[in-house]
């Protein structure tokens, strides 16, 4: 029989759960659904979020042919074969049919290289599937063709209501009687991902008495995940629950804690590119300006993994991950981009100043660019008093420091330049 997450695949867009930014009513995927058109685009989110199924839904309501490719197991071969099979199929005023790629972070360069001639010609739609931030992992002339939708782990009342479901609705799960007495566990060891979810209803349908009965409480589950923790966790590693300790080791300071989580990686096979950039992200993100010093030192434990491979390279990974556990930690330089970007969605596009802005052409000078804009350097300490927000933000701050040793000397410098801004 198949599994539980292959039975309770929605057909429609009206059963799918979750991700209303991006398929509720009047949310871009619904729109363009309802046009009868969609251009190529990347699924970007956690595991069991809905990408494949969301995928399998376009095509479905689009009624056009839908090819699919595994970046695990197909070739460059495999591409230009469902490409040519696409072209055959492909109707001009049609819908172009649908290719989708799971994990396409894991396609080479040159397998995304085949891809290219096929979108750009509209041969296929490309729908890729990936867990890795596509910026890293997908080759700049793809990713400018498609477009990029954040997909966002499942909510507690989004996966209760994947529960229910499957409860009323699957032809095996119905036969027994559910009762949701407790669901603290039941939510946490789902971590926001429908497939964990059913993998846990599965098991605790094996726990049902004589007369069908399963009271789901928080130590039922427990202990069910406990004795079957294999048919749990079939990867063996629960990927995403390691690097989350991993990191949040690093930035609670616990070296031994950090090299542990890192060594259970390293022993699950884990992509060692993938690691680097984690730490690469911890030491801007939770080191910044308290120890500018750890991202020059992750960046080279970076540069240090993709030259020396495994197993040296676990080596500076290790130099990297006790280093940044190590340091002094600030989160000012994440918290000020933050702030910022929230300014910027709630003001808009504030006009730049006109001193500030540039004046390459006769006509911009003759309307005042660049007017007035004192160059610092040719003032005493390199600084002068002048304005750099827009209107409207010109005593706004995004950026505060936090106490310790470097960012003490920063904010007195910065005291010392703008006086009553940095008092604070």
């Amino acid at each position: 029989m198949r599994p539980l997450a292959e039975r309770m695949r929605p057909d429609t867009l009206d059963d799918y759960i979750g991700q209303s930014h991006l398929v509720g009513k009047g949310a871009v995927l619904r729109r363009m659904l309802e046009q009868g058109r969609v251009g190529s685009f990347i699924l970007w989110g956690p595991p069991g979020v809905g990408k494949t199924t969301l995928a399998s839904i376009i095509a479905r309501q689009l009624d056009v042919p839908f090819y699919t490719l595994s970046a695990v197991t197909s070739g460059v071969k495999d591409v230009r074969d469902v490409i040519a099979k696409a072209r055959a199929n492909r109707f001009f005023d049609r819908q172009s049919p649908i290719l989708f790629i799971d994990e396409i972070h894991r396609f080479s360069k040159s397998q995304q290289d085949s891809l290219l001639a096929a979108v750009e010609q509209g041969d296929v739609t490309l729908i890729g599937a990936t867990t890795e931030n596509p910026s890293f992992e997908v080759i700049r002339p793809l990713l400018s063709r498609c477009q990029v939708y954040v997909l966002e782990s499942l909510g507690e009342e989004d996966l209760l209501a994947l529960a229910r479901r499957a409860m009323e609705r699957d032809l095996v799960l119905r036969e027994l009687h559910f009762t949701l007495s407790e669901t603290a566990a039941l939510l946490r060891f789902s971590a926001g991902d429908a497939r964990k979810l059913y993998n846990i209803l599965e098991l605790l349908a094996e726990c049902a008495d004589a007369e069908g009965n399963v009271e789901v409480t928080d130590k039922l589950v427990t202990d069910c995940l406990q004795q079957n923790a294999l048919a749990y966790d079939k990867g063996g590693e629960m990927h995403y629950d390691i690097i989350s300790a991993f990191i949040k080791s690093i930035r609670g300071s616990d070296p031994d804690a950090a090299v542990y989580w890192l060594a259970r990686m390293i022993e699950g096979g884990e992509d060692p590119a993938f690691i680097a950039r984690r730490l690469v992200i911890s030491a801007s993100e939770d080191i910044g300006l308290a120890n500018p010093n750890a991202l020059l030192l992750a960046n080279a434990a970076f540069d240090a993994v993709l030259k020396l491979g495994w197993p040296e390279g676990r080596i500076p990974l290790a130099e990297a991950t006790v280093y940044l556990a190590a340091s002094p930690k600030s989160n000012s330089s994440y918290m000020a981009v933050n702030s910022a970007l929230q300014s910027v969605r709630e003001t808009g596009n504030k006009p730049v100043p006109l001193h500030l802005r540039n004046a390459p052409t006769k006509l911009m000078e003759s309307l005042g660019y660049g007017k007035d804009y004192k160059y610092a350097h040719d003032f005493e300490g390199h600084f002068v008093n002048q304005q750099y927000l827009p209107d409207g933000l010109t005593d706004t701050r995004f950026w505060h420091p936090q106490p310790n040793a470097q960012e003490d000397k920063l904010k007195e410098r910065m005291r010392r330049l703008w006086n009553e801004r940095y008092d604070n």
